[in-house]
């Protein structure tokens, strides 16, 4: 027990520095690509319900590909494909040039556009909630298009697709335990590390578990407050 509590240590002699930096790691990816995912999902959700042919079927090619693609194909493609595709333009004016896609960037591209793509369902279906009624009312009041959608139909949007919004959350954290095969010191990397140097792999994959528990309570409590801020806020 006491080289356990040595292992997990902080310090020269420990790895909880390593494990609290990827925990670090973990979180700030996680917020990162959020916003991207949900901005990128709203966006294509509006390509999706547009009286525009082309912007329907772009909207459904993007969900369809990214939906139905593995996580961690989505990754690497961004990863590797895009790095090569970069490499050759660059090589194309500077022969010597060499290009290396930072890490972090490409998880939260990758792990962005497979939220967003699941995002655009959940906003897709919001709208599909929403009484046409609604859009009607803001009409009758003079309100734009554009005012109608931000004050009228933006904030019952938000509070119907909340309770998906809040599963989408809970498995980004978990994908980006996909980020360790390219090399980013998140909380599965880290812990491999220690796994593989110590040979205490069921200790430190323990930990990761615990880890990841932690991070999805503390989520499920914090959104669990904001779904019912929100419930009381919304009108009878």
């Amino acid at each position: 027990m006491d080289n356990f509590a040595t292992l997990l240590s902080f310090g020269p002699e420990g790895w909880g520095d390593d494990i609290a930096w990827g925990v670090l790691v973990t979180v700030s990816l996680s917020l990162a690509t959020l916003p991207i995912g949900l901005a990128a999902g709203f966006a294509v959700a509006l390509a999706k319900r547009s009286k525009e042919r082309p912007l329907r079927l772009a909207g459904n090619i993007y969900t369809t590909i990214f939906r139905g693609l593995p996580e961690l194909l989505t990754l690497f493609l961004v990863y590797y494909g895009a790095q090569i595709g970069i490499q050759q333009v660059v090589t194309f004016f500077s022969p010597d040039a060499r290009i290396e896609i930072n890490s972090f960037l490409a998880g939260m591209v990758a792990l962005g556009v497979v939220l967003s793509s699941y995002a655009s369902e959940v906003f897709l279906s919001a709208f599909r909630a929403i009484p046409h009624g609604q859009y009607e009312g803001g009409y009758a009041l003079g309100l734009r298009r554009s005012a109608t959608m931000r004050l009228v139909i933006m904030p019952q949007l938000f509070r119907i697709a909340l309770p998906a919004l809040t599963n989408l959350w809970l498995n980004l954290i978990k994908d980006t335990a996909l980020v360790s095969v390219i090399g980013l010191a998140d909380i599965l990397r880290q812990v491999g590390i220690a796994a593989r140097v110590t040979k205490q792999a069921f200790l430190f994959y323990g930990v990761a578990c615990a880890l990841y528990l932690v991070l999805a309570i503390l989520s499920s409590i914090l959104l669990s407050g904001i779904e019912r801020s929100v419930a009381r806020r919304a009108p009878a």
